[in-house]
């Protein structure tokens, strides 16, 4: 389903270098030519298993990659212990024990003090001060305004704006990476000493029974159960060798089946693009805000466990844990924000260019990350060749960024309905609100005709489309700061 050559940045507002054509062909081509090998990218690399499944599409794996070493690795306003403790910090605001964990070690590695591993009561003031902006970016962006960013830059323990632009985009980018670990079902790593998992989220059992895996798709096969857990094992085809995963799986609540089959989207898709009726300017604001209202009274995927404290590895990271997403429009609510529109604040016209003027070439990383997760395409989908499947994509983006107040106003968000059926709106939903809900069973019960990697590319736009949300929100409140 991925795709790539739709001419479709100016609709997301990202920057398209000329020709655009050619960088799209290319892509195309070279996603065919690496789809299921090993990517250069990662010859003698030794890489953590939430990038080995990034790594379904090398061509996206290459510019997250190179995004992730700038921002963490290469020169910048923050030192690189204050990176990695941010990092820490985001990923515990959705409780990814995985992500916490990774950093903590990565923290360590960098000459950090364990003492600050203790929590948040350990840390300087200066770093300290960076919590409200990372809990309001997690949860209700909106909320954000130009007195945060001033509280940071001014005072004894005081930022710079450089510095704050590197914090907000680490909080932003590791937001959303906590997003694709829970909705990819990436909850559990393995311990290749004790060879058991460690899940955040499960209690293991002991049975196992093994069983043959394909080498070219990722195969769940159960094999055994105990009260509302299924014990499985993972064979994930990445990297010429099948790296497998014990993990245990809630039975129960399972989400509502696809309510839309992969060729009645086809024809809709085709339906749509043949259409050349114009919408009014009022007939699109309504559809906007039907949609809107639409997305906040959709439930999202019901927690298993329903305690919100987050546990202790993670709770002492996190301040005012009972601070969650809330819906940006819900119906008879009072004070209602206002809608954030692309036309007056856009990432091509005011984002990007702000962001590098602070934090020298990370927009042009985050730019290249952007446009290609969302244009990336092997022109398939679900086996069916020669599919344009950009009105469906475009679909996806929008509604991600429309529950966080994003309009766009050249887009007829009544496609929205037509192409995204419940299950799915339900599952993206979750994905970017509540990642922590989200289980493999939940993975497993949403566009169940797609292949893995088709999956895997929507996740990669519910993780961007929300990094974006982010950022836009930010960069708007240092612009009326600034001025």
């Amino acid at each position: 389903m991925v795709l790539v050559g739709d001419n479709l940045g100016r609709n997301i507002g990202h920057r398209l270098p000329e020709p655009f054509d050619d960088r799209a062909a290319y892509y195309s081509r070279r996603g065919k030519e690496d789809y299921g090998s090993k990517a250069a990218l990662m010859e003698n690399t030794e890489l953590d298993h939430v990038t080995k499944v990034i790594a379904y599409h090398p061509c996206y794996l290459e510019h997250y990659l190179n995004t992730q070493n700038f921002v963490m690795h290469c020169d910048g306003p923050l030192p690189f212990h204050f990176r990695y403790y941010i990092a820490i910090m985001a990923a515990a605001r959705h409780k990814c024990t995985y992500l916490v964990n990774l950093y903590e070690k990565e923290f360590l590695l960098q000459g950090g003090d364990r003492n600050w591993l203790n929590g948040l009561d350990c840390i300087p003031a200066k770093l300290r001060a960076i919590s409200d902006i990372n809990k309001i970016l997690a949860h209700r962006p909106w909320l954000l305004n130009k007195e945060h960013i001033e509280r940071l830059t001014k005072g004894q323990n005081s930022w710079s704006l450089s510095e704050v632009m590197h914090a907000i985009v680490l909080l932003a980018h590791f937001h959303s990476l906590s997003s694709f670990v829970f909705s990819c079902g990436l909850t559990q790593e393995l311990n290749a000493s004790s060879q058991r998992i460690e899940n955040n989220n499960v209690t293991p059992q002991k049975t196992e029974t093994n069983h043959k895996h394909h080498n070219h798709n990722l195969h769940i096969h159960q094999n055994g159960q105990e009260g509302n857990y299924a014990l499985y094992r993972i064979a994930l085809p990445i990297g010429g060798n099948n790296v497998q995963r014990r993990c245990f799986i809630s039975a129960a609540m399972k989400p509502p089946q696809s309510e839309v089959t992969v060729d009645a989207l086809m024809q809709r898709m085709k339906k749509l693009s043949e259409n050349n009726t114009e919408c009014t300017e009022t007939e699109l604001s309504n559809r906007f805000k039907n949609v809107e209202l639409q997305a906040a009274e959709l439930p999202a995927v019901v927690p298993r466990d329903p305690t919100t404290e987050p546990p202790q590895q993670i709770g002492r990271y996190v301040d005012d844990s009972n601070f969650t997403y809330q819906d940006f429009a819900r119906r008879g609510a009072e004070n209602i924000p206002q809608t954030f529109r692309i036309q007056d604040y856009s990432w091509d016209d005011h984002g990007f260019s702000l962001l590098n003027s602070l934090y020298n070439d990370v927009g042009v990383y985050l730019d290249d990350k952007f446009r290609l997760a969302y244009n990336l395409t092997y022109y398939t989908i679900a086996g069916r060749t020669n599919v344009d499947t950009s009105k469906f994509r475009r679909a996806i983006w929008n509604y991600i960024q429309c529950m966080y107040g994003i309009r766009y106003d050249d887009y007829d968000y009544g496609e929205v309905n037509q192409l995204l059926d419940r299950a799915l709106k339900m599952f993206i939903k979750t994905a970017c609100c509540f990642p922590e809900r989200i289980t493999k069973t939940d993975y497993d019960s949403v566009l169940v005709e797609l292949q893995h990697s088709e999956k895997v590319h929507v996740n990669l736009m519910i993780m961007e489309a929300r990094n974006q949300a982010e950022l836009l929100y930010a960069l708007r409140e240092i612009t009326r700061y600034m001025t």
